[in-house]
């Protein structure tokens, strides 16, 4: 499975290419999807365990500190195993996390059962970067992540809408059990359908000095570093706007959790559009040039959703920009993963590991500061997405220099 032949010959078939897009689309998706599913039973989960929106918002930060620590595991593990191995083993251990959230009594109970389910999906986010390093590079590479996106792109559409869908037949417990079994169904996928794209000869020795090693090339690199970091902190933003986005358009704006299901699921959908804009936009332009132009719309909502907020303007005068704001990432990603993995190949495992542990663990200190006011007010979320996209924009202008190989 993992031969040279056999990888190019996965890369260049069409039904291969469509096969690997779904897989890896689907793990890319896998933590998103997590985090999302339950966001209609925030209110609910503080009501049956009796506490705060912020102790509620603990359980998703604890699964985003979770993801981080967990691509760091796996990343390494997976240059030094293959992709495979580690993927399947990940995927195991978070159905039984899932199926464990939906008996947990309490909120502390669940916010240690969302962080082994966190670690556990960031094997799943660490493979679906890593194999596509071991296939492509620079442009092609921004390209099939930017395919990825019109599969991961669903989990913010649907999620929402699913979750609010089991919460109407079932209660928050139902929401986790949905959750393992989608676990059993990508790993009978992965078992089935995804090859070894990382050979033997390839592979890295395992081992602590080993894996620091792979770890250290990345972070000398001003070029990884900075569009880590660019990326990082714009989709801090976006999981900002997820973890408060719930309480803020249910409470302040009086939203049901039905109709807060069709704006969280428009939203995802403006994801989709930007990530099919930037295919068509990589054949004119370079990775690089089009990253910046998402970063400052990013950026430029996030401000203009500060002022409504602020104004206390009207709703739609908040969602507009919310919208601009959520659906550039289908822009920012793409590229800025392709561009920071350039020059890192033969790591390709530990530097994806790098990437998510910084989006994830930026994630995981912004996510419970945006309920910190309460559940009557939306400023803390404006605020955070102003100061997220400004400074992810600045971090992508001024951080990195030129790559070894330019894309």
């Amino acid at each position: 499975m993992g031969h040279p032949e056999a990888l190019s010959s996965v890369a260049r078939d069409r039904a291969g290419t469509v096969r690997l897009v779904v897989i890896l689309g689907a793990l890319a998706a896998f933590a998103p999807l997590s985090f999302d599913m339950y966001l209609p039973a925030f209110p609910a989960l503080a009501t049956d365990f009796d506490t705060s929106a912020s102790a509620i918002q603990l359980s998703l930060t604890a699964c985003l500190v979770g993801v981080a620590a967990g691509q760091l595991v796996f990343g390494s593990l997976s240059d030094a195993r293959g992709r495979r191995g580690p993927l399947l083993v990940g995927l195991a251990v978070y159905t039984v996390a899932s199926a464990l959230c939906a008996l947990a009594p309490d909120a502390v109970t669940l916010a240690g059962l969302r962080f082994a389910q966190g670690v556990a999906a960031g094997a799943a986010v660490v493979a679906s970067r890593a194999v596509v390093r071991d296939l492509h590079s620079g442009t092609a590479a921004a390209r099939f992540f930017s395919s990825l996106m019109l599969v991961n792109g669903l989990a913010p559409v649907l999620a929402p809408s699913i979750g609010s869908a089991v919460l109407e037949v079932t209660t928050w417990e139902g929401i986790f059990l949905v959750l393992a079994a989608t676990g059993v169904l990508l790993f009978a996928a992965v078992a089935l359908g995804l090859p070894e794209t990382l050979p033997r000869e390839r592979r890295r020795e395992a081992g602590l000095r080993r894996m620091l090693a792979g770890f250290g090339e990345p972070l000398r690199d001003r070029w990884f570093v900075g569009h880590a970091l660019a990326q990082g902190f714009a989709v801090s933003a976006v999981f900002a706007y997820i973890a408060g986005s719930s309480f803020v358009l249910q409470d302040v704006y009086g939203l049901s959790p039905r109709t807060f299901g069709l704006v969280f699921g428009l939203n995802g959908i403006g994801i989709l559009a930007c990530s099919q804009l930037n295919r068509l936009l990589l054949r004119r332009a370079r990775p690089r040039q089009i990253l910046l132009v998402g970063l400052a719309g990013s950026a430029g909502a996030g401000v203009c959703v500060l002022a409504a907020v602020a104004a206390d303007a009207p709703l739609g005068l908040v969602l507009a920009p919310l919208f601009v704001g959520v659906a550039t990432i289908g822009i920012v990603m793409p590229n800025a993963t392709a561009l920071a993995l350039t020059n890192h190949p033969h790591v390709a495992g530990s530097a994806s590991a790098l990437i998510g542990t910084t989006q994830f663990a930026i994630a995981a200190v912004v996510a419970p500061l945006v309920g910190i006011a309460g559940r009557d007010t939306a400023l803390p979320l404006g605020i955070a997405l102003a100061v997220l996209g400004t400074a992810a924009l600045v971090t992508g202008l001024v951080v990195p220099r030129r790559p070894v190989v330019a894309p």
